[in-house]
């Protein structure tokens, strides 16, 4: 199986900014999904799972799954709850899809709301965390807390819930201490899932205030991909999946000028896979002054990592062995994550 094929499907269904009790700081989400924050009803579920299974893309081998993001979907009115997961049964019962995730703030759960969710096939709900670390929270004006998190994953757990966290590393108060200490507390709860959205500064925020005003300073490209990477590698070893590292693109949030600073990058959660592919084969290099050159031979689908983007993961390796990289060729009886060297 590919590894395209072995990833889940995940159709997503935006409700921008919808059951929300206050707009985040950096938040913006009518720009990150390109749509408009009108309220979302059943007929646009509807129309969007229709063109999703007629898309050349659809895959049923993929497991696909209906995902309601962008908003605080477990504070929406109880009947509206109803109203949108009742548009994708029918596609549920025809095994379109297998069944429904939603994101929600770690404050706004509720049994009855839950049990409705549950009934009407929700599998998964993922928590907009952001931070376990209380300053960070504070200054970014969350209005929940690390423990309201921790109680979250407890009570969805018990629930029978999957549970996803979503991090967002760089906000103001944050540091990579405190990153780390975030990561630490998120493997102890351990959850499903965890997705790595380092904080951008996003034209029309507070946030792109604060940074305009000198109040705030994101993160560095290069300081992003290195905590992104150690807090993957990190997760990943205790079998925490990483499944979305850095923000994805929307035509409106790639517009001149919408996004104003931070750790910005098309390719930015590739940057940090091919990050963590070099720490795994750093120990097979040769050392310095040990050749002139080096052919690297490689599994096929582990090449574009091994390259880089932009050929940067060559670069890097030349750098570290001092030895020019003559070609890199396929073989895939090497294990994965290893590769093989041929000094010349």
């Amino acid at each position: 199986m590919s590894e395209r094929r072995s990833r889940p499907l995940i159709v997503p269904i935006f409700i921008p900014n919808q059951g929300c009790p206050h707009r985040c700081i950096f938040c913006e989400q009518e720009k990150i999904t390109s749509q408009a924050g009108y309220p979302v009803n059943r007929e646009h579920v509807e129309k969007v799972l229709y063109q999703a299974i007629q898309s050349k893309y659809f895959d049923p081998e993929r497991e696909p799954e209906v995902a309601f993001y962008g908003g605080t979907f477990t504070n929406l009115p109880l009947g509206r709850i109803k109203e949108l997961l009742r548009a994708v049964a029918p596609f549920i019962s025809r095994g379109f899809f297998r069944s429904i995730r939603v994101s929600t703030r770690p404050d706004a759960l509720g049994k009855e709301h839950l049990k409705a969710m549950k009934d009407l096939g929700v599998r998964t709900i993922e928590l907009g965390a952001q931070s376990m670390d209380e300053e960070v929270l504070v200054l970014s004006q969350r209005g929940h807390t690390a423990e309201d998190t921790i109680g979250a994953v407890h009570m969805l757990r018990a629930e029978g819930f999957r549970v996803g966290v979503q991090l967002m590393p760089g906000l103001p108060g944050d540091s990579q201490k405190k990153i780390r200490s975030t990561i630490t507390k998120i493997i102890g709860l351990r959850p499903d899932m965890v997705r790595l959205y380092p904080a951008l500064v996003i034209k029309g925020t507070k946030l792109a205030q604060w940074y305009e005003e000198g109040r705030y300073r994101p993160m560095a490209l290069d300081e992003a991909v290195k905590i992104c990477i150690e807090s993957c590698m990190r997760l990943e070893t205790e079998n925490i999946p990483v499944i979305r590292i850095g923000l994805m693109s929307s035509p409106s949030l790639l517009e001149n000028g919408q996004i104003v600073a931070g750790p910005w990058h098309t390719a930015f959660g590739f940057l940090v896979r091919s990050g963590i592919h070099y720490k795994g084969i750093e120990t097979e290099l040769p050392r310095p002054g040990e050749a002139l050159k080096i052919k690297i031979y490689a599994p096929k689908r582990e090449i574009p990592l091994l390259r880089g983007y932009k050929n940067q993961g060559l670069a890097r390796i030349e750098a570290r062995t001092g030895a020019r990289v003559t070609c890199v060729e396929i073989d895939d009886s090497i294990p994965s994550g290893r590769v093989k060297i041929e000094k010349i």
